[in-house]
């Protein structure tokens, strides 16, 4: 897909969308799903970055490819949910969230599902490292694309992913050694 996509959705809306949803649709999801650990909520985010980006089109500039807009657009939905979930919980904290201190049984099925130690290791690294990390094995995204999405420096993407790295390597030999 090429970066004009956003573009020609004033042409044809619902084509657009529907070429955007096919060729993305999984990345989107599969990222919104590293960042909030749900299912339902990372159908419900994948949607509304759809919608977003089908709203936003005319916004898209073109600095980055429509992977890494859709991707920013999903980590900015994914933290708005959160910040959601939180001002939700302070405003009632008689009510708890059981899926915040108890695994739902999708997120162990999903655990079973990773038969690969390796990515079972990636999603028990802090959010920082996960993420990058997942940019980069994942989606292939640059160290460039990766500084923008993230707001930080590509200096700081580097540093982190040899981080993630490393610590990946310690759990692996550390999992060998048992």
């Amino acid at each position: 897909m090429d970066t004009d996509q956003p573009l020609r959705m004033m042409q044809n809306p619902a084509g657009a969308l529907r070429i955007l949803m096919e060729t993305y649709g999984s990345d989107v999801w599969n990222y919104a799903y590293v960042l909030c650990g749900s299912r339902e909520e990372a159908d419900d985010i994948s949607q509304e970055v759809f919608l977003k980006a089908y709203q936003k089109s005319g916004d898209f500039r073109g600095e980055a490819s429509v992977k890494t807009w859709l991707l920013t657009i999903t980590r900015n939905m994914t933290y708005s949910w959160r910040r959601k979930l939180m001002r939700r919980a302070s405003l009632q904290p008689q009510v708890r969230d059981t899926a915040l201190i108890y695994p739902s049984a999708e997120a162990e099925a999903m655990e079973r599902h990773y038969s690969d130690s390796i990515w079972a290791i990636i999603m028990k690294l802090p959010a920082p490292y996960r993420e990058t990390l997942v940019l980069d094995i994942k989606y292939g995204l640059p160290v460039q694309d990766i500084a923008a999405l993230l707001h930080v420096a590509p200096g700081t993407v580097k540093s982190r992913l040899s981080r993630a790295r490393d610590k990946v390597r310690a759990q692996l030999q550390k999992e060998e050694q048992q």
